[in-house]
């Protein structure tokens, strides 16, 4: 049985931390505009057990022209969990989430090693390669909706 649902920051971090930031300290799971109010986080849960996350980020990104942007973050699925489906689950979810507040393009900084995830969703890579400290390889992927 699998249900999505709203969940807060706070509740993200138990997935966040091993799928996102694993070895780094818990504080590096929380990210800026976290709790804002227009910010949103989604849980998805598999047989009561919360599996995986997704947070959509009300942020302009000045690559873009669109004026409702939303950026993605914070999208993990527990290791035990991925390759069932979950993560497009998720994505889906979130992004008719976004179309319902009138969102009209939604970007976000993925890794390298996700990027074929995203594009089979139909993102595109916007630009070159860029590292973020800590973390890795990254692009700029992007989908009007």
């Amino acid at each position: 049985m699998i249900e999505i649902e709203k969940i807060t920051a706070f509740e993200t971090i138990i997935v966040r931390h091993p799928v996102l930031r694993p070895g780094r300290p818990i504080e590096s799971c929380h990210f800026d505009g976290d709790d804002l109010p227009t910010t949103s986080h989604f849980g998805l849960y598999f047989e009561n057990q919360l599996a995986g996350v997704i947070s959509a980020f009300k942020v302009q990104n000045k690559l873009f022209s669109e004026e409702n942007q939303y950026q993605i973050r914070g999208m993990a699925v527990l290791s035990e969990f991925q390759k069932k489906g979950f993560g497009e689950q998720l994505l889906q979810y979130c992004e008719n989430e976004i179309r319902l507040k009138s969102g009209d393009l939604i970007w976000f900084n993925a890794r390298e090693t996700a990027v074929g995830f995203y594009e089979k969703s139909g993102y595109e890579i916007l630009g070159d390669q860029f590292e973020i400290p800590d973390v890795g390889p990254h692009y700029i992927l992007f989908k009007a909706i």
